[in-house]
């Protein structure tokens, strides 16, 4: 499958186009149109649930699993080219043992603007 490469930069995701414009593209060729649609909906589902559930757990004692939710998220993000969301996951994944609750909570608001942009530039197919 496509996976996009991410890297943690502060910043960097303002000036980065929220999908990668041939990931679907890519992945429609490898498992077909219907398969691809299939996994798209899941991804949405998911996201959206895993994105709610950031914001039930408290960051001090369950940073651990926040970091392997984010593990998830970066993945699934990759495979269909939304890098901006998936540079974020990056992001939490690699800082949720050491970030404090208002840096927590504004990168979720990022993740979720992150998550909106990516939802805006679904591809049609």
């Amino acid at each position: 499958m496509f996976e996009a490469t991410v890297t943690p930069a502060q910043g960097a995701f303002d000036f980065e186009p929220a999908r990668e414009p041939g990931a679907y593209a890519a992945l429609v060729r490898e498992i077909g149109e219907d398969g691809a649609g299939e996994v798209r909906a899941v991804f949405w589902s998911e996201t959206s649930a895993r994105l709610q559930l950031f914001r039930s757990l408290p960051l001090a004692q369950q940073h651990a699993r926040i970091a392997r939710e984010a593990h998830s998220l970066k993945s699934a993000a990759g495979t269909f080219g939304y890098v901006r969301l998936a540079g974020l996951a990056l992001r939490l994944e690699k800082t949720a043992a050491s970030l404090g609750d208002a840096e927590f909570h504004g990168l979720l608001a990022q993740m979720d603007a992150a998550y909106d942009a990516a939802r805006a530039q679904e591809p049609k197919g």
